[in-house]
């Protein structure tokens, strides 16, 4: 009996770059002589990639379609589409084949010697060259920071077997960072390294904010690092200040008449103050909306509808 592979591909707004892909990843599944499903999960695009994919259903029954009622984002989405998947084991791959083809069989090769999880990591890229070196280093530090390894210069896209991706359904996170909880379950992650090329046609849908709000979600999330570096930091600016009140003290106390306090050094003072307060208080507005995200127990994805399943 053949084993199963799924491949689940994330879209949105992907007309220019949806159907040559559902055409390769079929030719790719056929050689390798494996069962496959591929589950193509829409993030509500507003372009024509449903109409594309429904056409292909139509003569493709292992192509699969999930639609979602609107956009939620690229984490919660691409995980949906993982829990779905039936086959042995899940390749999730990007629309825009800045995950190429070739990467399947290499993937696959890893699994049947006995690998559970194995990740696409970059090794260098075709994209915006401050962009690709500023995520370089945040997974560095990211890694460096969180209580387990975290795998550096990944998206999460990979190969995970099915006894890994049953333990991960019985986590209920509303808010699935996938590359933390795998690294949080399973201590054998290898890696697929390769040379990243930009991306096919169409736009990128990640802007400055969705990267920043990524950053900062693997942080809240994997690492105690920030709450310990405020007491820390609290610490020391009150050390600080006591230290510069007894100098003043000492100063006025020696050159009584002389010595004018003046109002500079109490306005930088109180701003200073007032930025790292701030600073704090909306790090601690980071932990607290998450946390609040987790109690609310709102699902990942609604569905619009599904086809071929």
């Amino acid at each position: 009996m053949k084993k199963k592979i799924s491949i689940v591909t994330p879209t949105l707004n992907e007309e220019k770059n949806i159907e040559l892909l559902c055409e390769k990843i079929k030719t790719e599944l056929k050689r390798l002589n494996y069962d496959y499903e591929h589950i193509v999960i829409d993030n509500n695009s507003s372009d024509n990639t449903v109409n594309i994919l429904k056409k292909i259903c139509l003569t493709d029954k292992n192509l699969k379609i999930i639609v979602n009622n609107r956009n939620y984002g690229h984490l919660k989405s691409p995980f949906h589409g993982l829990m779905q998947a039936s086959g042995d084991a899940v390749i999730i791959m990007a629309s825009d084949f800045q995950d190429p083809i070739d990467l399947i069989p290499k993937l696959l090769q890893l699994w049947e010697k006995g690998h559970k999880v194995i990740l696409n990591q970059k090794i260098n890229s075709d994209e915006n060259f401050l962009i690709y070196n500023l995520r370089k280093y945040y997974y560095k530090l990211l890694s460096k920071a969180s209580e387990v390894q975290l795998p550096e210069n990944t998206t999460g896209s990979g190969l995970y077997d099915r006894k890994v991706l049953d333990l991960l359904k019985d986590i209920k996170d509303p808010i699935p960072y996938i590359r933390g909880l795998v690294a949080e379950i399973e201590g054998d992650i290898t890696f697929v390294r390769f040379h990243q090329p930009k991306r096919s046609l169409g736009k990128t849908k990640n802007n400055f904010y969705t990267l920043v709000d990524l950053a900062f979600l693997g942080f809240v999330k994997h690492s105690k690092l920030p709450l310990r570096l405020m007491i820390f930091l609290g610490f020391f600016i009150s050390f600080a200040s006591v230290l510069v009140s007894i100098v003043f003290f000492i100063y006025k106390i020696l050159f009584w008449n002389s010595f004018q306090l003046g109002i500079a050094p109490v306005v930088i003072g109180f701003f200073f103050i007032s930025a790292v307060q701030m600073t704090l208080i909306g790090l601690l507005g980071e932990y607290i909306a998450t946390t609040l995200t987790h109690v609310r127990n709102i699902p990942l994805v609604i569905e619009k509808e599904r086809i071929n399943f």
